[in-house]
């Protein structure tokens, strides 16, 4: 189905003021239906937008598109439908003190049903069985015929009818009734029965957080691979530095992303208000009443990036207050929908709200050479350069009608690149034309109080702030304050309240099938432990529909690690239709009970509507995409930024409350992580120290705050700057301070804009580990740990560390601790030796197969003075499981041949391979390099124990199927059984059978297995080798990225310097010149390296070294057609060839291979020859015919 179109299943036809001609089918058969109008509604322009995407406009092909904004266009004059009278929080007071829940007809008398949810009625994701689909078309709002539904005459669809007439009444008093609700006894005492039903909606959202389980090199080789062969487009948009802010209309709330009513999302309603007072002048007002009825009315929620000075430091401090529009979402048909970008422009567009810079790469030539133009800028990019050169290479660029240098400055935070659909260049290309930029008029106008005018004029405290904000903004956004300071009765927030509630709905029977859908979500994280808050609050929008066996509450899914999303992404591998785990997650919650008389009539339809809903609003494959491509995506920084923040910032807590050293290990350890380029690394290692020791001797130990960071900072960095145009490159952009002291917001609790509840804690290194030699100290103990499974040898390896000479190296004892020996809980033991020994270096011979333990092991170096070392077995890995089966393999042979293990594991167990698979297990859903990424990020350095031969052949089948089928075998058994043993269960006879099967198996093919596996004396070297360089301060953490970043500086075809010698050597008998030219200049030995450059960033600029990202690592003929030289440098001159019938055409006005300099002349010089040879003071010698050597384009 086209993104023009969607499915609405119950809304009534007098929605829409216009007349319409519509076919109907039955929506259970979900047909494509048409419509004989325009989809829009608005223009005649947008009739092409139905049309076939793939049929590009005529003339359009081989275009670039690079739109520019028009602020002088005239504006256009608009008819608008009657706005909505609000309610004033006054009449809602006095609805609470006459609030009526008794004797009521059975019309008025029932809650506001599943899916009626903000006064509206949104459709139900399927319909009740007999009733007909309407289609209706996408509507962007702003016009005569707004779509917008009243809010007093909301159609009420047949599950809201139906729930009517069965709801039980409630026979209280209104006040007993609210009295009991705040007190929290009203639901204490609302008990779940056969008749208690639940109505679930989510009320707003951002997307869904996908973590890649590919390399970032990974990513790009597949992005790059996708847009080669026309399957799909890469979009690229600016990374504004703010916060999520989430707005669903006056009534369905302002949301920050883990939080709502608080000064975060004041702020988020008063900028976006202020927003309309730009764009429509003396309108203003009336479009905010226009947009809010359309966003309720059509239950839609708009995601911004809020940026302002006035909410805490990030990279830079804005010079304006502003959102910009990141995703416009459907919420009324169940699953999410997300509009792609060219609706979102749309959308924008037509409400006059800001949108960001959007580029597009359609081409194998342009999305190569975004990468290598990102490589080149991303030790240095401001948003200047990035946005330039990003214009100069992609096939279509829309920019942002918020200019980043203008609103925010120079310092950019970075890129997001994501795969779209193939077909988005021609749709973006009809949006452009069909909605070109809108005036701003309000923009000469005075638009009242600004923002921090208003924090600065109110100092009192978050309360005074937020109402002042409220006042300002105004009706439309806010029609009464209920929503932002509830009711005097009502009681904060509570944890109790939130598992009761949660427990309640996850025990009642959903009414659609969207409540069933997010009860298996939250069944699911709440079985598994994820780290999950559900935060529930009462609705207050909803008060006059509570009684007490009728509440509404509102839920925050509050995801406290990135952790929950790659645990919840290998869930929805194993169940394809769960749906998606959100980045700001609020759902509407209605905890209700049907009449007894009505529950087999109300059971029976509702059946039909869980069981019979499907997914048609939002299928996981895009466009024909896969799921793992439509997911596609990766966030690139820049280094200015990241000075600021990540080395700077997060680096405050450990420079203030431990000692300079510590704080450089933290940003020595950052660096090596970003593979910052080896001159950044000493240059920023310079500034740093100098930063570190300006602030400790102004402020002692008095810790900096994170939220006015910049105001020590930006003046720091500024003078740092001025001395030298180096430093000037290393910072980016200094000296446009905004002084933020006056109008800071006051945030009461600690609170930060992720809704945290605790006091804000600043961002520490996982542990004081250390990975280069200054920053390694004696006085500090060492922990030798083993992320890896039984089998993998680690006690083996453990005594002969303990019998190695010398120890690790220095004076340090070295002792070990072996896991099966100890009674009790091992890592508390672990913790109670280290304090007892703080300067000894410990063996912990236990496997330390996940996060928690890691996580204690990193407490335990924070708390002893110590770091720690992960040593794994060196394998391969699969794409969902650190270890590969071979790896597995030998780890279960070792195991079988074991007699008399200490912990009971060996060949007498019965069930010694379900205790491997269940170790495998405690590893699966991280690849290989998330695995070693991971421990790096954590402790620093990583070992790898050698364990398989590289060049061995390949697993046996036989071994490969038994191991796959115990592997399925544990999934059958853990999905029901969950950690039952495997002699209980249902499939306790198949396991017997298998352990049976797997010996036979892994004992038939020993001899195999033995002969893959290094020599075990080899294997403890190579460890022991590395342990003392970590000790010593020698050994550098492994990297598990290859390619090198911010290291381009030029393109060049790199040619073999043994031809080059070959060829001047063929010259030499044709003339006696060229042989003396070889022997004194010595080329043989002082001739290391050869290239002919072709671009450098400093000459030719950014975009032209990316230009030749399309031939990276690509063999190009070189034509060697003279010899020049002088006494000072002598240079081949060459000419390029072509490359897949291309020619390569280098900048150089003079392209060539420097071959020689004299002592203390630089390379660069060699561009003069042509002019000396001129001048008489240099010689040429043709080499006739020319001779051809064929070199690899590559970037330095």
């Amino acid at each position: 189905m086209s993104a023009s179109q969607r499915i609405v299943c119950g809304f009534s036809p007098t929605l829409y003021s216009r007349s319409q001609s519509l076919s109907f089918v039955r929506c259970g058969s979900f047909r494509l239906f048409r419509t004989f109008f325009n989809p829009f509604g608005y223009s005649s322009r947008l009739a092409p937008l139905i049309m076939p995407r793939h049929q590009r406009p005529e003339g359009s092909k081989g275009r670039r598109w690079v739109e520019k904004p028009n602020s002088k266009r005239p504006s256009t004059s608009y008819s608008v439908s009657d706005s909505i009278p609000s309610a004033t929080t006054e009449n809602i007071t006095n609805k609470l003190n006459s609030l009526g829940v008794t004797e009521k007809s059975e019309q008025s008398d029932v809650p506001e049903s599943s899916i009626k949810f903000g006064n509206i009625a949104p459709t139900s994701h399927v319909p009740l069985h007999g009733k007909k689909s309407i289609w209706k078309p996408k509507a962007y709002g702003t016009v005569s015929g707004s779509t917008a539904t009243e809010v007093n005459k909301a159609p009420v669809d047949s599950t809201t009818a139906l729930a009517n007439k069965t709801r039980t009444a409630s026979s209280e008093k209104p006040d007993a009734v609210l009295s009991k609700l705040f007190s929290g006894s009203l639901l204490e005492n609302f008990t779940v029965d056969n008749s208690t039903h639940s109505v679930a909606q989510i009320r707003a959202t951002f997307y869904p957080k996908f973590e890649n389980e590919k390399s970032d090199q990974e990513i790009r080789t597949r992005m790059i691979d996708l847009v080669s062969k026309g399957s799909a487009t890469l979009e690229v948009s600016l990374k504004h530095s703010g916060s999520l802010f989430m707005y669903a209309g006056h009534v369905g709330g302002a949301y920050a992303k883990n939080s709502y009513r608080n000064i975060y999302t004041a702020v988020g309603v008063f900028v976006l208000g202020r927003m309309f007072r730009e764009a429509w002048g003396s309108q203003a007002n009336m479009k905010q009443a226009e947009f809010n009825d359309f966003l309720e009315g059509n239950y839609m929620c708009i995601s911004m990036e809020l940026v302002t000075a006035v909410l805490g430091d990030h990279g830079q401090r804005p010079r304006e207050d502003y959102v910009v529009v990141t995703a416009v979402t459907e919420l009324g048909s169940g699953k999410p929908k997300f509009y792609p970008t060219p609706d979102i422009i749309a959308f924008c567009r037509k409400w006059r709200l800001p949108t960001n810079h959007i580029w597009l790469f359609s081409t194998r030539k342009s999305v190569k050479s975004f990468f290598a133009a990102y490589d080149a800028l991303c030790e240095e990019g401001t948003a200047t350069s990035v946005c330039k050169a990003l214009n100069d290479i992609a096939d279509i660029s829309v920019p942002g009608s918020k200019d980043h240098v203008d609103v925010q400055g120079e310092i950019l935070e970075g890129l997001v690149a994501r795969i779209v659909s193939h077909e988005s260049s021609e749709h973006l290309e009809q949006v452009l034309r069909d909605y070109p930029p809108p005036p701003s008029n309000g923009a000469d106008q005075h638009l009242g109080s600004s923002l921090r005018e208003i924090f600065a004029a109110n100092r009192i405290d978050e309360k005074q702030q937020i109402k002042a904000l409220l006042d300002e903004v105004g009706p439309s956004f806010c029609p009464n304050s209920l929503d932002w300071f509830g009711h005097e009765a009502s009681q904060s927030h509570s944890k109790n309240v939130d598992q009761s509630v949660l427990s309640k709905f996850l025990q009642s029977r959903p009414t659609d099938f969207s409540t069933a859908k997010l009860q298996e979500m939250f069944r699911l994280m709440r079985e598994k432990r994820f780290p999950v808050a559900f935060k529930c609050y009462h609705n207050f929008h909803k008060i006059n529909s509570v009684a007490s066996e009728n509440l509404h509450f509102k839920m925050i899914i509050h995801v406290h690690s990135d952790s929950a999303f790659r645990r919840y992404q290998k869930e929805m591998r194993y169940n394809p239709g769960l749906w998606p785990l959100y980045r700001g997650f609020f759902v509407d919650l209605n905890l209700f009970k049907v009449k007894k008389e009505r529950l087999t009539e109300f059971s029976e339809e509702n059946n039909i509507m869980v069981e019979t809903g499907g997914d048609t609003n939002g299928a996981s494959a895009r466009d024909g995409l896969a799921d793992e491509d439509a997911n596609l995506m990766i966030k690139l920084k820049f280094l200015p930024y990241k000075i600021r923040t990540f080395l700077i910032r997060n680096g405050l807590s450990i420079l203030f409350k431990e000692d300079l050293a510590d704080y450089k290990t933290y940003y020595l350890r950052q660096m090596k992580m970003w593979n910052t380029s080896a001159a950044k690394q000493t240059e920023l290692r310079e500034m740093l120290d100098k930063w570190a020791v300006s602030m400790r001797r102004k402020f002692g130990k008095k810790q900096l705050s994170s939220s006015t960071y910049l105001s020590e900072a930006e003046p720091f960095l500024e003078q740092y700057a001025k001395r030298s145009s180096l430093n000037q490159a290393l910072i980016g952009s200094a000296g446009n301070l905004v002084r933020t002291e006056d109008f800071l917001a006051i945030v009461e609790g600690g609170k930060d804009e992720e809704g945290d509840l605790e006091p804000e804690r600043e961002i520490t290194p996982s542990s004081p580990t250390y990975t280069v030699k200054e920053a390694v100290r004696k006085d500090e103990g060492l922990i030798v740990f083993f992320p890896g499974i039984p089998g993998c040898a680690k006690s083996a390896l453990c005594k002969e560390i303990l019998s190695a000479p010398g120890g690790l190296g220095d004076d340090r004892p070295v002792r070990s601790l072996m896991g099966d020996l100890i009674k009790g809980r091992y890592w508390v033991k672990v913790s109670e030796e280290r304090r007892k020994k703080p300067y000894s270096i410990l063996l912990a011979d236990k496997n330390a197969p996940n996060e928690e333990v890691w996580r204690q092991i990193e407490d335990m170096c924070r708390s002893t003075k110590a770091s720690a070392i992960p040593v794994i077995p060196d394998s391969e890995g699969t794409v969902s499981n650190p270890f590969s089966l071979s790896a597995l393999a030998v780890f279960m042979l070792r195991v079988l041949n074991r007699v008399n293990h200490p912990g009971n594991l060996d060949k007498s167990s019965s069930n010694a391979g379900y205790v491997l698979l269940m170790f495998y297990h405690l590893y699966d859903g991280k690849s290989r390099q998330e695995f070693e990424s991971e421990l790096i990020e954590r402790f620093g350095s990583l070992v790898k124990m050698p364990l398989l031969e590289p060049e061995r052949s390949s697993l046996p089948e036989s071994v490969r199927s038994t191991l796959e089928e115990g592997i399925n075998l544990y999934k059958l058994h853990t999905k029901r059984h969950g950690r039952l043993e495997s002699t209980k269960g249902t499939y306790a006879g198949e396991w017997v059978k298998w352990e049976k099967l797997l010996r036979e198996t892994l004992l038939g093919n020993a001899v195999y297995l033995n002969s893959i596996q290094v020599p075990f004396e080899f294997a403890v070297e190579k460890v022991l080798e590395r342990l003392k360089a970590i000790a010593k301060g020698e050994y550098a953490a492994p990297s598990t990225e290859k390619r090198r970043f911010g290291t381009i500086v030029f393109a060049a075809v790199s040619l073999p310097v043994s031809e080059i010698l070959n060829l001047l050597e063929n010259l030499n008998g044709k003339d006696p010149k060229i042989q003396e030219i070889v022997e004194n200049m010595n080329l043989k030995s002082s001739l290391t390296k050869a290239h002919v450059t072709l671009a450098h960033k400093r000459s030719h600029g950014v975009t032209a070294v990316a230009s030749y990202g399309p031939y990276l690592n690509q063999s190009v003929p070189v034509e060697i057609t003279a010899l020049f030289f002088s006494g000072q440098s002598a240079a081949l001159e060459t000419e390029p060839g072509t490359v897949d019938g291309e020619k390569i055409i280098s900048k150089n006005e003079w392209p060539h291979v420097t071959i020689w300099t004299a002592e203390g002349v630089p390379a660069k010089e060699a561009n003069m020859l042509p002019h000396l040879f001129k001048q008489g003071e240099a010689t040429r010698i043709d080499i006739n015919p020319p001779i051809t050597i064929t070199g690899t384009l590559e970037f330095f």
